[in-house]
């Protein structure tokens, strides 16, 4: 994606050590606890679907961490729903837009 200061990324560590950029698309709650979703989009050539993943948001709390955050994964099963789940608030959102 050629505009990278228009997008908010973040680097995360994989589980096999590679370093892997991801794109935050929006925060959202759901059943009181706040999460973020990404997507690998930052990183994709145009024109290809994107993957979408879901991090818990854990605020950091310490001197010098005020207005801190980090991301925490979530189990599979959970991701799954919390995916459907946002992205029918952004279809929701996007529908009142016109």
């Amino acid at each position: 994606m050629a505009n990278d200061e228009e997008l908010d990324i973040i680097e995360l560590e994989g589980d096999d050590g590679e370093q892997i950029r991801l794109c935050v698309e929006r925060y959202f709650f759901y059943n009181g606890d706040e999460y973020v979703l990404l997507s690998d989009k930052c990183d994709l050539p145009e024109g290809e679907e994107p993957s979408h993943y879901v991090m818990k948001v854990q605020p950091l709390e310490g001197e010098g961490e005020k207005d801190m955050e980090e991301f925490v994964p979530v189990d599979e099963d959970l991701m799954e729903q919390l995916v459907q789940v946002a992205e029918s608030v952004f279809d929701d959102d996007a529908d009142g837009e016109d």
